[in-house]
């Protein structure tokens, strides 16, 4: 919101609102400083100083200073946040772009997971335990209950929050008590994943599009490529040094997602599904290599033991070194 900040003292600057508002006011030692009645008190000498070039101003009369968005919140007796809304309305400043306020709330995600116990617990027993990585992915928590106010009180209208689906119609944070990644394409945030640390649905994006395949900016100029279904296989691979893996969010690869892992003709793609039970990871496995296979790729199936994805895998004991034995027993279709 910072951005905002910037614009609205830019677009008009505090010399020229006040005389805008019919301020009454004479230089004074320079043509950047200028004195008049002050707007904010009754007063019959003239006590209110306004520094052009600064955008500031202060009241030897009243005590009271501070910059545009100060002098509006004084002299309407408004919060900050009905200050900001107030003058984007009179300066008809345009809608904050969608991704700024996705930042904004990856941002405030990321600093309440080092306030929860619960989340840090719980990415403990996923096996992620490595500072340095959890920032890396950008990876927070969602506590519930203060989202809505902390975004508000950057000047975020409800709207838009709505719109992005942040929150419900009853203002409740839409990812309540999920730890949460955030999906880019490139610097830009296109959604959020909501991994569930409770009792409620496992999984949930919210309802926008994912985006192409995870940390693709990073994985993609890698002539090898380690796919998975999912963010935790993800972090434990990335934490072990498998920085050359990405994942589709499932096992089905949208067009978007296929034309990325086909935009080298020499790539291998390692495909690490989980070796489910009933065999259905392995059966998406070999469904999907046999797609990438005929669009040229070079195509290994890894397998893990029975009942276990390459999360679980390393938090039973695995080591680089396992995983590694793994990929090099990966089999052709």
């Amino acid at each position: 919101m910072q951005h905002d900040l910037q614009y609205l003292k830019q677009r008009v600057p505090l010399l020229d609102y006040l005389l805008q508002h019919n301020w009454t006011a004479r230089p004074i030692g320079s043509h950047q400083e200028f004195v008049g009645l002050c707007p904010l008190h009754s007063e019959s000498h003239p006590s209110f100083y306004v520094n052009a070039a600064k955008g500031v101003f202060y009241c030897h009369g009243c005590g009271r200073g501070g910059d545009l968005i100060r002098f509006v919140q004084l002299s309407l007796n408004l919060s900050f946040h009905e200050t900001l809304a107030h003058l984007k309305q009179e300066l008809s400043l345009p809608e904050p772009a969608e991704d700024e306020v996705l930042r904004e709330a990856v941002d405030f995600y990321q600093h309440q997971l080092e306030r929860h116990s619960e989340a840090l617990d719980y990415l403990c027993s996923r096996g992620l335990h490595d500072p340095k990585l959890i920032r890396q992915l950008d990876i927070g928590y969602a506590p519930g209950g203060t989202l809505r106010r902390h975004l508000t009180l950057l000047g975020y209208p409800l709207d838009i929050l709505l719109k992005i689906g942040l929150i419900d119609r009853r203002g409740y944070d839409a990812l309540y008590r999920r730890i949460v990644f955030p999906c880019f394409d490139g610097s830009r945030p296109v959604n959020l994943y909501g991994r569930s640390i409770g009792d409620a649905a496992r999984h949930r994006f919210l309802p926008r599009p994912k985006g192409g395949l995870f940390a693709w900016s990073t994985v993609g100029n890698s002539p090898e490529v380690i796919l998975v279904e999912g963010l935790f296989d993800l972090a434990v691979l990335w934490q072990a040094g498998f920085i050359n893996t990405t994942c589709a969010f499932g096992t089905h690869l949208t067009q978007a997602q296929s034309l990325q892992l086909s935009d080298r003709p020499d790539r291998k793609v390692f495909i690490a599904f989980d070796s489910d039970p009933n065999g259905a990871g392995q059966h998406a496995a070999r469904s999907l290599a046999q797609r990438l296979d005929n669009a040229g790729l070079k195509v290994r199936i890894v397998d893990l033991p029975e009942g276990q994805d390459p999360n679980s895998y390393f938090v039973s004991g695995a080591t680089p070194a396992d995983f590694n034995h793994c990929l090099r027993l990966a089999r052709s279709l």
